[in-house]
């Protein structure tokens, strides 16, 4: 995939439709007249954004850029400095090439203007049977009408599908959706670092370009950024407002012509902006749409994680030899534990999770200490206003391919703590949350509902909040009668008659430990199913 840019033309406008010196001459009506390029055949590739019959050796004053001249040089047969001056004129002018055709003139290819087309790189282009340029006049402009026609109904069509859709409050994904169906090829958006923040389009082709993200993301605005390489189909815009950059889109392989490619990336630019602007359906920024989406992906398992190599890579998270520590963050903001990773030099993606807790991903190098950095993560998050902020920690992975399974047993020991009493440490993992874990995993099972149900029955018949309160705090705190009384301030005595209460409703003994241990998983399974 190659890239390059040509700055040579820049007096007419870019977005104008053009067909290239090339195209003009592989047209029906031109091969008619036997063209055989002379001259800067280097220079084919020119856009041709209009076609001039013009004889005078001055004509170059009259171009604006862009134009193919048509002549017979019947004003210049005989005089070579005129000859001279006439390419000369024309290469000033930056006109896109000229045509001469042979005859009373010029039998043969004029050697003065050979050379000086030559030594300018303009492309001189000789007809050997004689041609009616009106017809190449016609042909070409017709061309380039219906070229703009088309390119400006598909600037308004991809207007309006993007409104509509950021009017009904679509996500940021769904507008790159359209954009790619549009265009035919993967589109992706970008921060200013050139961290892909999104992708669209087929996924073999995207997953291409991200594998190859480094060197195309140099090419793609090494040298002038906002512009296009339409040569290559490459396509870019920036993305901004108010008087700032924040972002950029690609088109990578663009398949249209020119002006079409840069029309949509307009339009598609502009919608963007505004979606951005307006707050985007989630409320979440790009970044954090990004993070989410990705760690969505891993944790699910729908996309093998292989596959997510690329996407992680462009990202801009390190994946070379690195040690991968899956975390969950109950209650947690992710702009806050962004703010505590920038803090201590930790790299990583953070997202925020459906139920309210925050995942993250670290990636280390193999020479940290994955355990004490991850304890030093918990003690920043403890804070007076937050003095139980806990981290549900996974054990660390050295292997890309079983992150997944690192998210996810961080997301299980994350659910098996919450709502878990008491002095609960800064770090916890899968070892530390015991049967309360497993009851977690087996929540769903109907025979383990049922069985809740039937030992707590006397309690969750009768609506006794109060009496299940304490019964939970008594067996979380293993049947410490005078830490349940402190922390339910009440009496000694009133703690016994609520203890009474309870067995007497559940018709179990407490004291025996069978039973209490019964009525406690019971009721770490009822708590399970309404968390």
């Amino acid at each position: 995939m190659t890239m390059t840019s040509d700055s040579r033309h820049t007096s007419w406008r870019p977005e104008e439709p053009a067909l290239s010196v090339r195209q003009v001459l592989t047209l029906e009506r031109v091969l008619a007249g036997e063209p055989e390029v002379v001259a800067g055949a280097d220079g084919l590739d020119r856009a041709v954004r209009w076609v001039h019959v013009a004889e005078a050796a001055d004509v170059g004053v009259m171009l604006t850029g862009g134009e193919m001249v048509l002549t017979t040089g019947v004003l210049l047969a005989g005089d070579e400095a005129k000859q001279a001056a006439y390419v000369q004129s024309l290469h000033r002018a930056e006109a896109a090439a000229v045509v001469l055709g042979l005859g009373r003139a010029f039998p043969t290819p004029p050697e003065v203007m050979r050379r000086a087309a030559e030594r300018c790189g303009l492309p001189l282009v000789v007809l050997h049977r004689p041609f009616p340029f009106a017809e190449l006049t016609e042909e070409v402009q017709s061309r380039l009408v219906r070229a703009k026609f088309a390119a400006v109904s598909l600037s308004e069509a991809v207007r309006t599908s993007l409104t509509a859709l950021i009017t009904s409050g679509a996500p940021l994904q769904r507008l790159l959706d359209e954009v790619a169906q549009h265009s035919g090829c993967p589109v992706v958006l970008t921060n200013l670092a050139h961290r892909v923040l999104a992708t669209a389009g087929e996924r073999p082709a995207v997953d291409d370009v991200l594998r190859d993200w480094e060197r195309i993301a140099r090419q793609a605005w090494g040298h002038h950024p906002g512009l296009s390489s339409e040569g290559d189909g490459w396509v870019r815009a920036e993305l901004g407002g108010r008087g700032e950059r924040w972002g950029r889109l690609l088109l990578c392989g663009y398949r249209g012509d020119s002006a079409s490619g840069r029309l949509l990336a307009d339009r598609a630019a502009e919608a963007l902006v505004l979606h951005r602007m307006l707050g985007g359906a989630s409320g979440r920024t790009w970044e954090e749409q990004s993070a989410h989406g990705l760690l969505t992906d891993l944790a699910s398992g729908t996309v093998p994680a292989r596959h997510l190599l690329p996407r992680a890579r462009a990202a801009g998270l390190p994946v070379n030899r690195r040690t991968f520590v899956p975390l969950v963050v109950p209650g947690a903001e992710p702009g806050r534990l962004d703010r505590v990773l920038r803090t201590l030099g930790l790299t990583g993606l953070v997202a925020e999770l459906a139920d309210g807790a925050t995942a993250v991903l670290l990636s280390l190098a193999r020479d940290q200490d994955a355990e004490a950095l991850t304890g030093r993560l918990a003690a920043r998050l403890r804070t007076p206003e937050l003095p139980d902020a806990v981290v549900a920690a996974a054990d660390p992975r050295t292997c890309w391919d079983d992150v997944p399974a690192g998210l996810r047993e961080a997301r299980h020991v994350a659910d098996a703590v919450a709502g878990a009493a008491l002095d609960r440490p800064a770090v916890v993992r899968l070892r530390d949350v015991h049967l309360r874990g497993l009851i977690r995993l087996l929540r769903d099972d109907p025979q383990v509902q049922s069985f809740a149900e039937r030992e707590l029955d006397g309690l969750l018949c009768g609506g006794e909040g109060e009496l299940l309160d304490v019964l939970r705090t008594y067996l979380a705190t293993g049947r410490n009668k005078s830490r349940t009384a402190q922390l339910h301030h009440v009496s000694r005595p009133a703690l016994y008659r609520r203890l009474e209460a309870i067995q007497a409703r559940l018709g179990v003994d407490l004291d025996d430990f069978e039973q209490a241990a019964s009525v406690h998983i019971a009721l770490l399974a009822h708590d399970a199913q309404q968390g």
